[in-house]
């Protein structure tokens, strides 16, 4: 069974987390494989403006498999071995997912919990249910957050409530995750999907070759030098310039109309 489920409503691609089963984890099944392929396809595809990730059931994403993580035991699997697994395995996902250009809406129906939490913070928006918790947990099962979480979440939530998360492992709430900005609102749950796709829809209402372009800028901008960035903004506005949505744009403008894009 596949761990994604995908569907496209025009410009708007959702991916939905289908395990429930095991509480949507992320290791022991196929969801790095499917994450990786997921990004290649829409990269690939200029007529997807906007994803929404989600997941089936009552939960977002548990992260890792606790259970699975017994198999480390073995003796026969050495230090090396674990860290090349984590390289070749989940790793692959923050690699893929937050380098994607295409806005990526994560709408959080469930606990998100270690990996599952750091999977948000991969996104640009993030959503929540109100029956969302979040749990940078990794220390309650006396691991480290080996998917990038250590990275993600303090550009997320600021270094200190990181560090209250990570140190602690406890979760916090839906309106305590607004209130320090790891989400952008809280919606009842019967209306999670329903405002992201509206978001969504306002998204995709622009051009969406400058919005890839707009998402990379903001990716840089999280650790390039303003000169750095400065520079790589004008290349891009030179490309901006240039396109037909540009020209579109500014004609609908002057004759007061709605754009129409390609």
């Amino acid at each position: 069974m596949a761990f994604l489920t995908i569907e496209r409503e025009g410009a708007v691609l959702i991916a939905t987390m289908n395990q429930p089963e095991t509480r949507n984890a992320l290791t022991g099944n196929t969801a790095v494989d499917e994450f990786v392929k997921l990004c290649d396809d829409v990269r690939a595809d200029t007529g997807i403006k906007v994803v929404i990730l989600t997941g089936a059931g009552p939960i977002f994403s548990s992260g890792g498999n606790v259970k699975d993580m017994k198999r480390f035991f073995d003796d026969a699997l050495t230090p090396d071995m674990i860290r090349e697994e984590y390289r070749q395995g989940i790793q692959r996902i923050p690699n893929a997912l937050y380098q994607l250009d295409v806005p990526v809406i994560c709408a959080v129906n469930g606990p998100a919990i270690g990996a599952g939490l750091d999977l948000t913070c991969m996104c640009d928006i993030r959503i929540a249910a109100d029956t969302a918790t979040f749990a940078e947990s990794f220390v309650r099962v006396g691991i480290v957050p080996g998917d990038g979480g250590a990275w993600l979440l303090p550009r997320a939530v600021g270094m200190a409530k990181a560090s209250e998360m990570a140190f602690t492992g406890e979760a916090i709430d839906a309106a305590e995750a607004l209130a320090f900005g790891l989400v952008s609102r809280v919606v009842p749950g019967d209306q999670l999907m329903a405002e992201a796709r509206k978001l969504a829809v306002r998204i995709a209402a622009n051009p969406g070759a400058v919005m890839r372009m707009t998402k990379r800028l903001l990716r840089e901008g999280e650790h390039a030098s303003l000169a750095s960035l400065l520079e790589m903004s004008a290349g891009y506005q030179a490309i901006a310039h240039k396109t037909a949505d540009h020209r579109e744009a500014v004609t609908a403008f002057i004759e007061k109309r709605q754009p129409r894009f390609r």
